[in-house]
C-alpha cells in the first residue's frame, strides 16, 4: 500500500478516462492517424493497461486559438464536475498546441480535478517533472504551429513577388492543375470576354453596376464558376479590381503593389474610365433625388418602383434628359411591369387627385395655409379684389396639382408621402387602394 510524505497510508485514486481524439486541420499533418485509427489505438491500449474508459468524445476543430474547440471546452467542464479525472489521447499536442488551453489542463492537474493524462507512448500524472514535460510537449507544439506560419508567409511573399497570385483565381481567370505551375492563373475564355464587356459597358455606355446586373442577370444568363448568378456586389468588385489589367495588392490594404505575370483582360486605360464613370454615378446618386421613387409599389409583384435617367443626343449638340419609372424587381426577378417617363407619370398622378377625397391630403392645412398666403399677395400686391368664395376645396386640388407639375422634389413628396392611400403602379396606369 503506498505511503504519503508523513508515512500515512494513502489509498489509490481510482481514475476514471475521457477517451479523446481530434482530427488535426493543419495541412501537414494530413497524414497522422485519422480520428476512427485513433480510437482503435487507444481502445487496444486501454484493453492492455485494463484502464476504465466512461466517455468517448471526438473533434475536429484546430487546436491553435485558445478557447475555440466546443467538445475540449465540454471536457473541462466535465472534469471540473468530477464526471471522470483522466484523460486518454493520441498525442500531447491532441490536447492543446495553444499556452491558454495548455495552461487550463495544468490548472486542473494543479488542483487535483485532473489526475492524469495518457497517451499511446506516454503517462502525465500530477507531479512536477510529468507536468514540466507536458508543458515542454505542448509549448514545443505550438512552436512548429508559430514557425509553419512563418513559413507560410515567406511562402507566399516569395510567390507575389515573382508575379503569382497566390489565391483563387478572380472571375474570369483560372488556377492551373498543374503542381509545377503552382499559383499561376490562366484566361477563363468562356468568362473572360464577358469581363471585358462589363468594363466596355461601364466606360463607353455609361451602364450603372443595377444595369449590369440586369444584364448578365436577364440578358446574357451568366454564372460564375460555382454556376451561381452574379450578385450586385460581385459586379462592383470585378470593377475594383486592377487584377484584371495586370498589378494587385497583397495582402489586401497593405500598399504592396506586383506586377502580376497572368495576361491581362483588358488594359489600364480602360479600367480607369470605368472607374470614373462608377465615381460620376455615385455622385449623381448621392445628389440627386427623383421625385416619385419609392411611393408606390409594382401591381404585379409587390417590390417598389425605382426611377433612372438617360440622355439623348439632339441635332444642336445639346441633350435632353428622359426619367423612366419601372419596378425594382426585387421580389420578382421577372416582373413584367412596364416603364413609364415621369411625363406620363405626372398624367396619371392628376387624374388620383382628381378622384381622391380632399380629406385625403394630409396635409391640407398646410395647402389651405398656401393658398391663403397668395390670396394676401394677390390683394396686397397686385391690388386684385376678385374674391373666389365656396371655392376651398377646388383651390387645394388645383394648388396640389400645380405642385406636381412645377414644385420642387421635396414638395412633390411631401405632398404624395401625406395621401393616406396606396398608390399600386401596373401596365403605365396608377390606382389608389385604401389602406
Amino acid at each position: 500500500m503506498p505511503t504519503g510524505a508523513t508515512g500515512k497510508i494513502t489509498t489509490p485514486v481510482k481514475v476514471k478516462y475521457c477517451l479523446y481524439a481530434r482530427k488535426s486541420t493543419e495541412s501537414e499533418e494530413r497524414q497522422v492517424l485519422s480520428i476512427d485509427s485513433q480510437i482503435k489505438e487507444m481502445l487496444q491500449l486501454a484493453e492492455r493497461e485494463n484502464l476504465e474508459i466512461v466517455t468517448m468524445k471526438r473533434e475536429s476543430h484546430s487546436a491553435k486559438e485558445t478557447g475555440q474547440r466546443p467538445i475540449f471546452n465540454e471536457i473541462i467542464e466535465e472534469i471540473k464536475s468530477g464526471k471522470f479525472n483522466g484523460i486518454l489521447t493520441w498525442a500531447p499536442d491532441r490536447i492543446s498546441r495553444n499556452a491558454g488551453d495548455l495552461g487550463r489542463i495544468v490548472d486542473l492537474m494543479d488542483s487535483g480535478a485532473l489526475h492524469e493524462i495518457r497517451t499511446y507512448g506516454q503517462k502525465f500524472g500530477n507531479n512536477p517533472n510529468e507536468k514540466f514535460l507536458l508543458m515542454i510537449l505542448g509549448s514545443q507544439a505550438k512552436l512548429e504551429n508559430d514557425n509553419r506560419g512563418i513559413n507560410v508567409k515567406r511562402g507566399l511573399r516569395t510567390r507575389v513577388e515573382m508575379g503569382l497570385w497566390p489565391g483563387v483565381a478572380p472571375l474570369g481567370y483560372l488556377n492551373q492543375k498543374h503542381m509545377d505551375k503552382k499559383c499561376q492563373v490562366i484566361i477563363d475564355p468562356q468568362r473572360a470576354p464577358v469581363i471585358k464587356k462589363i468594363f466596355e459597358k461601364v466606360a463607353f455606355e455609361h451602364y450603372s453596376g443595377r444595369k449590369i446586373y440586369n444584364w448578365l442577370r436577364h440578358e446574357l444568363n451568366f454564372y460564375t464558376r460555382g454556376n451561381k448568378p452574379l450578385t450586385l456586389s460581385g459586379v462592383y468588385r470585378i470593377l475594383d479590381n486592377p487584377f484584371y489589367y495586370g498589378v494587385f495588392e497583397h495582402p489586401r490594404e497593405s500598399g504592396n503593389w506586383y506586377t502580376g505575370k497572368h495576361e491581362p483582360i483588358i488594359n489600364q486605360e480602360l479600367f480607369e474610365k470605368a472607374k470614373v464613370q462608377l465615381k460620376r454615378d455615385q455622385i449623381v446618386r448621392e445628389n440627386h433625388e427623383f421625385s416619385f421613387t419609392k411611393l408606390f409599389t409594382c401591381g404585379y409583384c409587390g417590390s417598389g418602383i425605382s426611377a433612372e435617367e438617360k440622355y439623348k443626343q439632339l441635332k444642336d449638340g445639346t441633350h435632353a434628359r428622359y426619367v423612366y419609372y419601372s419596378c425594382t424587381r426585387s421580389r420578382d426577378r421577372n416582373c413584367k411591369n412596364k416603364y413609364i417617363r415621369e411625363e406620363e407619370l405626372i398624367t396619371e398622378l392628376l387624374k388620383i387627385l382628381d378622384k381622391v377625397n380632399i380629406n385625403e391630403l394630409g396635409m391640407r392645412q398646410k395647402l389651405e395655409d398656401e393658398i391663403a398666403r397668395f390670396n394676401i399677395f394677390q390683394r396686397s400686391v397686385l391690388g386684385s379684389t376678385d374674391k373666389v368664395k365656396n371655392r376651398e376645396d377646388m383651390d387645394i386640388r388645383n394648388y396640389a396639382k400645380y405642385i406636381l407639375k412645377e414644385g420642387s422634389v421635396s414638395e412633390k413628396r411631401e405632398l404624395l408621402g401625406n395621401l393616406r392611400s396606396r398608390i399600386v403602379y401596373k401596365d403605365k396606369t396608377l390606382t389608389l387602394l385604401a389602406e
